[in-house]
């Protein structure tokens, strides 16, 4: 009995250990892939020659495989490598397209004659960005984060293949010994942190778009 206790324990406390490192990965992807998708998908705007060439780029990104990309990306110099930091690059890779391409889509549907009124008033095209279309297209913008959050917290499970820690340690290690406990130990809690992290950017969705 004290035995089973011990490794209950022990199991807890490995579970909260990998909970918070899946959190790590899953929130310094995003937030890498946001410092670069929302930026680039307001330049397209102002740069249509432009947005074949990167949304095609962010699409291959979006159809490799998840382990092809892990694979390709080891044996690049200073990407690559086994461990966290490559996982990070391809979870930031897998995120861009969502963010890219709601960026895009919100400012580009804001309505033209808005945008004419704005000019008219003198705004500049700064102006016109920060407090015109950026609030109004706050709400797709907002989306595909939250899109590409909640398929990152999945995707995140594979970094364990690469050495990258996470939930997904429980994974593999429950297929490799055919274990139930341990997939169940490495899917529920990441189910769980999608499941919120949906709800919470949900939330902040309806808070920040406008009435």
């Amino acid at each position: 009995m004290e035995g089973h206790n011990l490794m209950s324990s022990g199991l807890g406390r490995e579970i909260l250990d990998l909970t918070f490192e899946h959190l790590f990965l899953v929130s310094l992807s995003m937030g890498i892939a946001a410092a670069v998708a929302v930026p680039a998908g307001i330049l397209l705007t102002r740069r249509a020659f432009l947005q074949r060439w990167v949304l095609g780029f962010a699409n291959v990104m979006q159809t490799v495989p998840s382990l092809a990309l892990f694979g390709f990306l080891i044996p690049l110099p200073l990407l690559g490598g086994i461990g966290t930091h490559t996982a990070i690059v391809a979870l930031a890779l897998y995120a861009l397209l969502p963010i890219l391409r709601n960026t895009l889509t919100g400012i580009l549907n804001v309505d033209p004659a808005v945008r004419e009124s704005a000019i008219a008033m003198g705004m500049t095209g700064r102006q016109l960005l920060w407090e015109v279309e950026l609030p109004l297209a706050t709400r797709t913008i907002l989306a595909g984060l939250r899109i590409a959050t909640v398929t990152t917290i999945g995707t995140a499970t594979i970094a364990a293949a690469i050495g990258g820690g996470g939930l997904g340690v429980f994974i593999f290690r429950g297929l490799a010994s055919v274990d139930t406990t341990l997939l169940l130990a490495g899917a529920i809690p990441a189910a769980l942190i999608a499941m919120a992290a949906d709800r919470g950017l949900e939330w902040v969705e309806e808070k920040l778009s406008p009435v």
